[in-house]
């Protein structure tokens, strides 16, 4: 059996919960490294940037509609278009500007995604992500403009302390009465799903060692 294909099977069967979606985090890695999970019959894949997504994918989701592609990178005003029209989730929505891009590209393209609100949790200054404060105002204004925010989604420090944060995200979520929500990596993806996490992204877990860029 393909490692790849061995690495994804022992994390679901790590999970008690079939509730969660496991996001193949696939940035870096090219297709041939991708194929044999697609060929599993795996769909839900991850990529950090726009243009890397588009040279990769375009051409072999024409072929498989049932692929499922989520951006969980920063995501530049600059680059809504391009997202909106090849990603199914943006997990990255942190501001006003970048939500207003986002809906003016789905009435141009008719076309109607899934969001996550990235929420700041740990205050970091290097980080993404919307400062806690200034969620519901936030929340409230992508709803007024028929955003489809189905939940929210962090990256925790990295203090090894992963699953405090993990709660408090759970909560503000259970808040604002949505359902899904995206947290959890390779190293802390089982204290994620324990908190209610619905979709984890896992790159290293399944792929191995990440290509430098």
């Amino acid at each position: 059996m393909n490692s790849v294909v061995k690495n994804f099977q022992n994390i679901r069967s790590s999970i008690n919960n079939s509730n969660v979606n496991i996001i193949a985090v696939s940035k870096t890695f090219t297709l041939d490294k991708i194929k044999p999970l697609i060929d599993f019959g795996h769909n839900h894949f991850g990529e950090n940037k726009v243009q890397e997504a588009k040279d990769k994918w375009l051409n072999i989701r024409q072929n498989d509609p049932n692929l499922q592609l989520h951006m969980i990178g920063k995501l530049q005003t600059n680059k809504a278009k391009d997202a909106v029209q090849l990603f199914d989730y943006i997990h990255s929505v942190d501001n006003e500007k970048l939500a207003k891009a986002i809906a003016k590209y789905e009435n141009l393209l008719k076309k109607k995604n899934k969001y996550f609100i990235q929420v700041n949790i740990g205050n970091e200054i290097q980080k993404s992500g919307i400062d806690i404060k200034q969620l519901s105002e936030l929340f409230f204004f992508c709803k007024k403009i028929s955003l489809n925010i189905i939940g929210l989604m962090c990256i925790p420090p990295n203090d090894k302390n992963s699953k405090k944060y993990f709660i408090e995200l759970s909560n503000l979520n259970k808040s604002l009465k949505l359902n899904q929500i995206s947290m959890g990596m390779s190293a802390d993806y089982l204290d994620a799903v324990e908190c209610g996490s619905t979709y984890i992204r896992i790159g290293s877990a399944i792929f191995g060692d990440r290509m430098i860029k």
